[in-house]
């Protein structure tokens, strides 16, 4: 998904003079070509996130389009107030890449760990979330979103899904229909979600645009009052988007996630899903047993 991104990126540098990459550190050897071709728009300005932030409002007010590319956790938790205050309340707009979602870097332990960046985010009103699972859904998603003047957060994730979707910015995917209820993959959990309920009789929707939340076509498509999420980040994230439907009638819900707690294990990111449930066995077995329980 880097390689995506590079290339997204460098064609928006190329092609619009108004547009800036500010890097913190990493990224630096990637974009060292475009560093010294365009000194004055491409910036290594070190491990500074919370000053970043406030930099690229200031860009942003004086009409250019920046771009920011960070380490999840340093972005979304070390410098929210000024996210909040210098873009939000600003109302100005701007792009922000981060890689290591959820814990993508779980050799580096619990400070680079960042399940909660989603649900943490959808606090600030305005703000566009993009989640894709491919390389090929990054690209549309940037492409059709990094221009159009509002607070856009692209999370980029290193272990991608295999199977491809075509995608629209703002609308699920609906990959399976079934009548015996739903299921929703976010992400870069839909290659577990598709071999997990391959076989059974549900719906299976995927999204990739967190925010604003497709929930036209999730109320379209609620199967036997029943709906099953797949969330690779804290579970719960999406309880708040799903409330409305709970107001006009009586669904059930249950699904996987990431737990609320202190994650103190090392390992892969596979040991990880293992660990924490995200592995299609384990999701088959939660939605089999989801299925058969009565309402």
């Amino acid at each position: 998904m880097r390689r995506s991104m590079k290339s997204c990126v460098s064609d928006m540098i190329v092609n619009h003079s108004n547009t800036m990459l500010i890097l913190i550190d990493i990224g630096a050897f990637g974009f060292r070509d475009f560093m010294e071709k365009y000194p004055d728009r491409v910036k290594n300005i070190g491990i500074f996130e919370d000053g970043i932030v406030g930099v690229s409002a200031g860009l942003a007010l004086s009409g250019m389009i920046p771009t920011v590319y960070g380490i999840t956790p340093f972005i979304v938790q070390r410098s929210l107030e000024q996210l909040k205050l210098d873009y939000i309340y600003q109302n100005v707009g701007g792009n922000f890449i981060t890689t290591g979602a959820a814990y993508d870097f779980s050799k580096l332990g619990y400070s680079h760990y960042c399940p909660e960046d989603v649900e943490t985010l959808k606090t600030l009103p305005g703000i566009e979330i993009l989640i894709p699972g491919t390389p090929k859904q990054f690209e549309v998603l940037f492409r059709q979103c990094c221009m159009n003047g509002k607070l856009s957060y692209f999370r980029m994730v290193d272990h991608c899904n295999k199977t491809e979707v075509d995608i629209e910015y703002g609308r699920a995917a609906i990959l399976k229909k079934g009548s015996k209820g739903t299921v929703i993959a976010f992400a870069d959990v839909l290659d577990a979600a598709i071999a997990a309920c391959s076989d059974l009789d549900v719906t299976l929707l995927y999204y990739t645009t967190a925010e604003p939340f497709d929930l036209g076509t999730l109320k379209d498509n609620i199967e036997n009052n029943r709906i099953f999420l797949c969330e690779p980040f804290y579970q719960g994230t999406f309880m708040k988007d799903i409330l409305p439907i709970l107001s006009e009638r009586r669904i059930a819900i249950d699904g996987v996630g990431i737990p609320r707690q202190v994650m103190r294990t090392y390992g892969t990111k596979q040991d990880k899903d293992r660990e924490l449930g995200l592995t299609a066995q384990n999701i088959r077995y939660r939605l089999q047993q989801f299925l058969e329980r009565e309402i």
